[in-house]
């Protein structure tokens, strides 16, 4: 995921810093005072802009982020102020080596070469403290956004919803190949989990999004239900799992709400309710299955690879022999 490739941003004191102490070691080594003070001056510039850019560089391009990422960054952050920012430390960088190779240039036969060499570090200190506070905004937007997991808009998604503990969690980690993925997100201080499951060269994304898909739609701040639309957004379908027991906590009535509220606000894409903890209870008419005891899970397995199979994100060729659990 291209948040991953994000390096820390340090501060402007950092920036300087280091690159004030890389010059001046190299100064140290130079014989000809006039000269070491102009090579004084590139080697902190050229530094400066080295780092700027390079912070600058390696965040993504926005205007190419599928739209989940969009909708996600724009909750956590805002993509116009990350864009502001970026602006402004390009804006320092360019400056800097602007401003650095005038005062190089102008040491060339100056008669006190100190005096520029100390003016010079001083103006570039001035630019670079000027995007400060956009240093720190973008390593602190960096810092939340290389968290975010991994969901591949071109990769079948299956989204999982239902109250707590009804065991949504329990299904991912049952079918899925690999251990969940949790990562924090920082508008409801909640987790979104994903899951995998291998289909030959197709993969299956199941995600969980505690505090999203788990209470009903009035209870919903205005942040929550943004975050709501981003994450069925990327669904291809919905799975609603129930616990008919109610050893969740919730009454069925409540849980059979909720389906009908959330099938209310992703109109259009699918969704399919299965029963949990059919050990201990299960409901007719419905598809029933035990997370406990694996009994019907495969089942649901199957319903999955169906429902990937007829999409258009299907890459294999199908009628492959299902795993066992």
């Amino acid at each position: 995921m291209e948040f991953e490739k994000i390096p820390t941003i340090p501060t402007a004191d950092e920036i300087l810093d280091r690159s004030l102490r890389r010059a001046a070691k190299n100064k140290k080594l130079k014989t000809n005072r006039d000269l070491a003070n102009e090579d004084f001056i590139r080697s902190v510039y050229s530094s400066v802009y080295d780092k700027l850019m390079d912070s600058v560089q390696k965040f993504p391009n926005f205007d190419e982020l599928s739209p989940f990422y969009t909708d996600i960054v724009n909750l956590l952050f805002s993509i116009d102020k990350i864009k502001h920012s970026l602006g402004a430390i390009q804006w320092a960088g360019e400056k800097v080596r602007e401003v650095g190779g005038m005062y190089a240039r102008q040491m060339r036969g100056a008669p006190d070469t100190n005096a520029l060499r100390k003016q010079a570090t001083a103006r570039i200190a001035s630019i670079v403290q000027q995007v400060d506070n956009d240093l720190k905004y973008l390593n602190e937007a960096r810092n939340v956004l290389r968290k975010l997991p991994d969901i591949r808009p071109d990769e079948f998604t299956v989204v999982v919803a239902g109250y707590p503990n009804v065991g949504k969690s329990s299904f991912i980690n049952l079918v899925s190949s690999a251990t969940s993925e949790v990562a924090g997100y920082a508008f409801t201080t909640k987790r979104i989990i994903v899951g995998h499951h291998e289909v030959g060269r197709d993969r299956i994304q199941i995600v969980d999004t505690p505090g999203i898909l788990d209470r009903p739609v009035e209870e919903r701040n205005d942040i929550e239900q943004q975050a709501l639309s981003a994450i069925t957004n990327v669904a291809d379908m919905i799975l609603f799992i129930v616990d008919a027991s109610e050893c969740c906590g919730y009454s069925l009535e409540d849980q059979l709400k909720l389906m009908e509220g959330i099938k209310e606000i992703t109109e259009g894409v699918p969704l399919e309710v299965v029963i949990n903890k059919s050990d201990m209870k299960g409901l007719e008419g419905y598809r029933n299955m035990s997370t406990a005891t694996r009994e019907g899970v495969n089942d649901i397995v199957a319903l999955l690879r169906e429902y990937l199979a007829s999409s258009p994100k299907n890459l294999t060729a199908r009628n492959q022999p299902e795993n066992q659990l």
